[in-house]
């Protein structure tokens, strides 16, 4: 059986899924390909990869796309701004900061929120080091917050804007193929007996239980018949 080739997006993080697939089937190699939100979408279509975890929205054109979860949306600031007094603000909080808007960047809208900079930095990578640094604020979803994490910066919940949504897409045919259809039910939380796809493989570790105890069982029928002849001679002695 070949291996399985997921793509991945920056921030999300498929390694629950992967020791799960790797519990499942442990002789069906799983390739982690990692791959900018922008070219996610071709890479499935492409068919460079059998699955991509990627957010959505994107052109659907030649895909499937089933949605797993959604992304809080958090505004990224240094650790002595005024908004970490919050737990949470609301958009109007931003209405007078200055904000970075990368070219890479993945929520579903024209612009941020407040007074924009006009120069835009070409990854939220580039960005987060302007917020550092002092020159405006930055929207992300909160795991892109995390990815580029830095301890002198912090980030706070935004209500009443975008929200990143991650999906799992994979490219359109007649049927999906067994591996794929492993992988959706993973994801989906499907149990063994319930995923579609290869049967798992038995663990080895039960096998070797099972034949260790099959030894026990077949030791302790072999000392019980030794134990039957002289009980009967020592029954045989008491009674004379």
């Amino acid at each position: 059986m070949t291996g399985f080739r997921l793509g991945y997006v920056p921030g999300v993080t498929p390694a629950k899924w992967v020791r799960i697939w790797a519990e499942r089937l442990p002789r069906v190699p799983l390739e982690l390909i990692q791959v900018t939100a922008a070219e996610a979408p071709e890479l499935a279509r492409r068919g460079e990869a059998d699955a991509v975890l990627l957010r959505l929205p994107i052109d659907r054109t030649g895909l499937h796309a089933i949605p797993l979860y959604v992304e809080q949306t958090v505004v990224v600031v240094p650790k002595d701004h005024l908004i970490t007094a919050a737990d949470e603000i609301t958009v109007d909080d931003l209405a007078d900061e200055l904000m970075l808007h990368p070219q890479d960047d993945v929520l579903d809208w024209e612009r941020p929120p407040g007074r924009l900079i006009e120069e835009r930095p070409a990854r939220t990578g580039d960005a987060v080091e302007l917020v550092a640094m002092g020159t405006g604020l930055l929207v992300v979803p909160q795991s892109l917050a995390r990815l580029h994490h830095r301890k002198d910066l912090t980030y706070r919940p935004v209500t009443g804007l975008p929200e990143s949504q991650v999906a799992l897409s994979w490219p359109e045919a007649d049927e999906p193929s067994e591996l794929v259809e492993h992988f959706i039910g993973i994801v989906r939380g499907r149990t063994t007996n319930s995923t579609r796809g290869p049967a798992p493989e038995p663990k080895p570790a039960k096998a070797a239980q099972s034949k260790a105890a099959q030894s026990k069982a077949a030791r302790s029928k072999g000392a019980a018949k030794k134990q039957g002849p002289d009980r009967s001679r020592q029954k045989r002695r008491h009674r004379r």
